[in-house]
């Protein structure tokens, strides 16, 4: 289980990552504040409690991944956040994406397909301290047409095509960040931020390669 005590070692652990961070390019003094702040260490199991800042992904339960914080740190920089900006996130995985994105301030809807993952994010105590947070259980190719449109969309697993329904929740003028590409060994995905046209289209922006689990539909893996 995780061990939620932070001490002063895990605090300069994170001071040292948020120094590399800023040392691959990462700028926006928000976005490495926020990893400054956030305990990365409560979203693991205790097993990584020592590594829990080193600048890796790794596993969470079935069969997900924690991103790398380099690769969070550089999602979010590529959404340029303003204030009250509406985001939505697909794939809350282990919850320490959105921890940064309400850490920054903004008001943030993420979605979950896997109900183990879910469930344990909504009984996660110290998650309840960002109110602007909500979770939801469903597709994330879907999206929430119910609460669009959204003034950025942040996407966490590689995509094999850019959703559709996605970029009909995107306000004009906003953004999505989306690993585009094919998963598998040896596979990576390109970086892109597609900027939503007046027409209902957009315009792309390609950025680096990372390689991410795949975005799957439906729910559990059923359907989609």
């Amino acid at each position: 289980m995780r061990t939620f005590e932070d001490s002063y070692r895990h605090k300069g652990l994170r001071k040292k990552l948020v120094d590399l961070l800023q040392s691959k390019g990462i700028s926006d003094e928000r976005v490495l504040e926020a990893i400054n702040t956030i305990p990365r260490h409560f979203f693991l199991d205790s097993a990584f409690d020592e590594k829990a800042y080193e600048d890796k992904a790794f596993p969470i339960a079935v069969g997900q991944t924690i991103s790398q914080p380099y690769t969070v740190a550089y999602q979010t920089q590529l959404l340029d956040l303003k204030p009250f900006d509406k985001v939505l996130e697909i794939g809350t995985g282990s919850g320490y994406q959105a921890a940064v994105l309400g850490e920054i301030g903004v008001q943030v809807f993420t979605i979950e397909r896997q109900k183990a993952l879910y469930d344990q994010l909504k009984s996660f105590p110290w998650l309840k301290k960002y109110n602007k947070i909500k979770f939801f259980y469903g597709d994330g190719f879907e999206g929430l047409p119910t609460y669009a449109p959204f003034d950025k969309i942040l996407i966490t697993a590689a995509a094999p095509y850019v959703p559709a329904r996605l970029v009909e929740q995107l306000k004009t003028g906003g953004y999505m960040v989306i690993p585009l590409g094919e998963t598998g060994a040896g596979k990576v995905q390109r970086m892109l931020r597609l900027t939503k046209t007046a027409g209902g289209g957009y315009t792309e922006e390609v950025f680096d390669n990372f390689s991410f689990v795949p975005m799957l539909g439906g729910r559990d893996g059923k359907g989609g």
